[in-house]
């Protein structure tokens, strides 16, 4: 014959109150995890599109971005956007012939954008990636960043884009080991 256990009313009561005390306990615990957990950027989603040039330069991420967005803006590109922090930078649609901001609907490679990435390559070296994008077409039924293309290189900005990254490597690229 098994013994039945015998729990008083009272003790009864703090073991009840012992539990829900503990699942708040692990409940807030959870929401203070979540919420120190800032896994939180001021980037897009997505990264740069394939056959933008990049350069590895001996500069930090908030050094080089800095240092992109005052060239870039030497060069009547208008940056509108600069997330130091992020290493990112991007303009507004802009007349590659005028260089001003556009209202008119991004199509063809007289209205173009371009979105620079900063990312850590090695220790003290910095990647930096600029894509300079133009719209071949329009099409309300995809996202906008799929109706985004690499301008040619021998459009006047993409060059000016690439050599201003050439000019960076020089400057402040790894120099070459024998």
């Amino acid at each position: 014959m098994k013994r039945q256990r015998v729990i008083p009313n009272g003790v009864r009561d703090l073991l009840a109150l012992r539990r829900f005390l503990v699942s708040l306990g692990m409940t807030f615990g959870c929401v203070i995890a979540i919420a120190a957990c800032q896994a939180s950027t001021t980037r897009p989603t997505f990264g740069p599109i394939t056959g933008a040039p990049s350069v590895v330069v001996q500069l930090s991420r908030a050094h080089a971005t800095t240092l992109l967005s005052d060239l870039l803006k030497a060069d009547s590109i208008p940056v509108t956007r600069v997330e130091t922090r992020d290493g990112f930078l991007e303009s507004p649609w802009f007349d590659s012939a005028t260089g001003k901001p556009t209202r008119r609907r991004p199509l063809g490679t007289d209205e173009i954008r371009v979105r620079a990435w900063v990312d850590p390559e090695k220790p003290l070296f910095s990647r930096i990636t600029v894509e300079t994008l133009y719209r071949q077409i329009t099409d309300p039924s995809l996202p906008d960043r799929e109706l985004d293309r690499q301008l040619p290189p021998e459009h006047p900005v993409a060059a000016r884009v690439r050599a201003m990254l050439d000019s960076l490597d020089k400057k402040y690229g790894e120099p070459d080991r024998p």
